[in-house]
């Protein structure tokens, strides 16, 4: 039996995916968490296979975080299952260690594929993940810049476009206030803007944010 975990913020998303999965032969539903310390507890009692996780879970501010369960959990692969915009996150997670990236509008089914194929040590995208890697990949030479975001980039903007101002986010991400400070101004030039607003809508027209 292929032992997974899932974590997410909703429960009725654990729900429903442990029902689908409740008459599988082959995949096992052995833990779930709705937040980043349940998650730690899960993984440290439990042993799993494979994670489920929502890059957007309580407890989980950067994709440090991540990285540090894939440290920490060497014999446990992690299939990101969200709704977060895939453009942008995708290689960065793939790039980070994370096995599989794939969004909620897809159908359960495609999950359950997913972790047949995790398990025998395949990294894979879904479909609408692959076609905006490749679109992006041959975009003009300018949209190609945007691939140049560093991790802590995308997460700055993120929380930018949350509504958050420089202090919540250095908080947040436990940086230094002049830090987001400068991470903002690479942004503003990497997009090309000169403004929060302009870069928050130049970010959402490419699926950034």
């Amino acid at each position: 039996m292929i032992k997974i975990c899932i974590a997410d913020n909703h429960p009725v998303v654990i729900q429903g995916i442990k029902s689908f999965f409740s008459t599988n032969s082959t995949v096992e539903v052995v833990a779930s968490a709705t937040n980043f310390e349940e998650l730690s507890n899960s993984l440290q009692s439990k042993a799993v296979n494979i994670l489920v996780l929502d890059i957007e879970l309580n407890g989980i501010s950067s994709i440090r975080d991540i990285k540090s369960i894939i440290k920490e959990n060497p014999d446990t692969k992690i299939i990101l299952f969200t709704a977060v915009s895939e453009k942008m996150y995708a290689p960065t997670a793939i790039k980070a260690g994370v096995s599989a990236y794939l969004l909620k509008t897809n159908p359960l089914k495609e999950l359950e594929m997913a972790i047949l194929k995790v398990n025998q040590g395949i990294v894979i995208f879904s479909e609408a993940v692959k076609r905006n890697i490749d679109l992006l990949n041959k975009g003009k030479k300018t949209d190609r810049l945007y691939k140049k975001l560093s991790s802590r980039e995308v997460e700055v903007l993120r929380y930018l476009n949350d509504g958050k101002k420089n202090k919540e986010i250095a908080e947040i991400l436990t940086l230094d206030e002049k830090t987001i400070s400068t991470y903002k101004l690479r942004l503003l030039a990497k997009l090309n803007v000169t403004n929060l607003v302009d870069l928050l809508t130049k970010a959402k027209s490419l699926d950034i944010i």
